[in-house]
């Protein structure tokens, strides 16, 4: 028999203690119970000025999380599935927290819609899955303003036996925020008084007469998303349709495009002074152009046309100079504008600079250059025009000694005037007569400028010959012909 001493007996009673104790001490980190987690809300409904919301739970033992845990926070899909789960982005609202409970704060997805959502909390050191909470009804609103359908008209109209199609209206722009913009969404269609919805589509095929409308369908929270109402008539007598402007008419171009509009019909031609306007086959069409507008609408069963004499705010112009206007050297030449402009202004340019001394509807002009005026209309309705004109003074070639005897007016650069001698031409006094061949007198001047033929000449398939008498102011003559060529 073998005898253990007593120092031998307490070790090895101690070793047989810690065996026990150790996975004792593993249990109590190994095991934890979350608890089913507790919403404040019995919908959640967000949208882009509000989207926080809040789930508590509970967990035991105290003290049995490892320091590395991390909670997880999961979202059924709308069925309440968690077959691919949603993890929730959320932080913690750490005043709320104890040493066996926890309060998680976030928000929904934007992608968020459903009836059936559930929430449920895991962890990771130990693992452990709570129970899914309630179920509650979940929409991220992605949209949520009143928008327009049948281009705000309160009214339409179908044919006996046909049918009319309203739409939601596009683009979302001004006060308008269209739902369109998001291709998620979904709709219910109602026909008043009845709460039940009669399609769920973009669109709607109306074959009855009625109160129409549509929701933007967020299911049982409440929104703002919905349209205006649409009454809907049967013509039976057949149907009219009328064209507004939204700028008014007449209106001011100045300030941008009008936009014309007709009642909601299946199918859209517009016209402008009866010729076809390719691709415009919609309710509306944009214009900053006056005319003759016309628009045909088919309103399933029947047609419909309509026309609108639109008028454009505006004014004429004009000036009593020609594009380009020669003047010689130290003559002077008044530029007057004629205009209808209410109140109108007026700014004068030499060469793109202003003459700002020059604020009237005439300018006295004595150097040559190229001119500008601005006209500005300064009403309600502001609007400008620019009229552009060219001063020269007569041109003078210095080598050309002798007077020439053809002419070739084709704008090639060469010989395309008459170019005399400069002891001929303006300023000399000196008379020029031209005559025909049938002793017309073609030009006579004693302000010579070399620019004969200013006119087109008719070759009627000859080279036309012309005769000159130049007579200068000490009454030396000299005579001669000039042939024209093409």
């Amino acid at each position: 028999m073998i005898k253990c001493s007593p120092t031998t007996i307490l070790k090895n009673s101690f070793i047989f203690f810690m065996l026990l104790v150790i996975p004792a001490i593993t249990l109590v980190y190994s095991q934890v119970a979350i608890n089913k987690p507790a919403i404040g809300f019995t919908q959640l409904c967000a949208n882009p000025g509000f989207n926080t919301f809040e789930v508590s739970f509970s967990f035991s033992p105290a003290g049995s999380l490892n320091p590395t845990n991390q909670f997880i926070l999961e979202m059924s899909d709308g069925s309440g599935n968690f077959a691919s789960p949603i993890i929730l982005s959320y932080t913690e609202k750490l005043l709320a927290a104890t040493p066996t409970s926890r309060t998680l704060i976030f928000s929904a997805p934007t992608t968020t819609s459903g009836e059936n959502y559930r929430l449920r909390v895991k962890s990771t050191s130990p693992v452990a899955v709570s129970p899914t909470t309630n179920a509650f009804a979940a929409y991220y609103k992605i949209q949520d303003s009143q928008f327009s359908i049948n281009n705000f008209s309160p009214t339409a109209t179908f044919c006996t036996g046909g049918s009319l199609i309203l739409s939601i209206d596009n683009p979302g722009t001004g006060t308008n925020d269209s739902p369109l913009k998001y291709p998620s969404l979904k709709y219910n269609w109602f026909r008043v008084p009845s709460l039940v919805p009669i399609a769920t589509t973009q669109t709607l095929t109306v074959t009855q007469p009625g109160r129409y409308y549509v929701e933007t369908n967020y299911g049982t929270c409440t929104s703002d998303s919905y349209s205006n109402r649409v009454d809907v008539n049967e013509a039976a007598g057949g149907a009219t349709a009328s064209i507004t402007s939204s700028k008014g008419n007449p209106f001011c171009a100045s300030a941008g495009a009008t936009i014309l509009a007709t009642q909601a019909g299946n199918s859209y031609q517009w016209f402008k002074n009866s010729v076809v306007i390719a691709g415009a086959t919609s309710q509306q069409y944009q214009t900053s152009e006056g005319g003759l507008y016309t628009v045909r609408v088919d309103f399933g069963g029947c047609n419909a046309t309509a026309t609108l004499q639109l008028e454009d705010v505006n004014f004429n112009s004009s000036l009593n100079v020609s594009a380009t206007t020669t003047i010689n050297k130290g003559e002077s030449k008044a530029v007057i504008v004629t205009t209808n402009a209410i109140n109108p202004t007026f700014q004068w340019f030499l060469n793109n600079t202003l003459i700002s001394a020059a604020v009237t509807n005439t300018l006295n002009i004595n150097n040559e250059g190229k001119y500008a005026v601005i006209i500005s209309q300064s009403t309600s309705c502001v609007s400008q025009k620019e009229l552009l004109f060219e001063i020269n003074y007569p041109f003078i070639d210095p080598n050309v000694t002798l007077i020439p005897n053809l002419v070739s007016p084709n704008n090639d650069g060469i010989n395309d005037t008459w170019v005399l001698p400069q002891e001929y031409v303006s300023g000399t006094n000196t008379q020029i007569i031209l005559l025909n061949s049938r002793g017309e007198v073609a030009l006579q001047t004693n302000s010579y400028q070399n620019n004969w033929p200013e006119n087109e000449i008719n070759f009627n398939s000859i080279n036309p010959i012309y005769y000159y008498i130049i007579t200068t102011e000490d009454n030396k003559v000299k005579k001669g012909s000039i042939t024209v060529v093409r």
